[in-house]
């Protein structure tokens, strides 16, 4: 009788190819990129700049909510640079780019250059990853039509 197992379940479509010396730098480069972009909103948030104050109030958001939002990037980030736990990082910076859609959409910006944003960003924050980690291309393989 054949049953199904993890270990039994081995096809070709469990192995993932290993990054290239080039897609492992184009990685790091979309990762570093993101990773600045979205270190530079964090800083933003936590020292609560005018322009922020603002923005956040025509949102809906309590002024004191902004280095909140600040601190929790930050983190997300950090999570993000460190290799052990960057895959978390990715779904935690989802999750935040998440709820940057959600409020968009609420508040009802431009869907193309303001409420699509941070899913582009989160686009280069899972691309840059795919390009870099194994891991990653394992759990989300591109498969190509036969």
């Amino acid at each position: 009788m054949n049953t199904f197992t993890p270990s039994t379940a081995s096809t070709r479509d469990d192995t993932a190819a290993a990054p290239s010396r080039t897609a492992r730098i184009a990685g790091l480069i979309v990762s570093g990129l993101v990773v600045l972009f979205l270190l530079w909103d964090s800083i933003i948030h936590i020292a609560n700049v005018s322009q922020v104050q603002e923005a956040m109030a025509d949102l809906g958001f309590d002024p004191s909510l902004n280095r909140v939002f600040g601190v929790v990037l930050l983190i997300c980030l950090i999570a993000y640079v460190l290799p052990p736990t960057a895959i978390l990082g990715a779904v935690l910076l989802t999750g935040y780019l998440g709820g940057a859609v959600a409020t968009n959409l609420l508040t009802e910006q431009p869907i193309v250059s303001t409420t699509l944003f941070p899913i582009y960003t989160g686009i280069f924050v899972w691309g840059g990853l795919w390009l870099r980690d194994i891991g990653v291309r394992r759990i989300m393989p591109i498969r190509l039509s036969r």
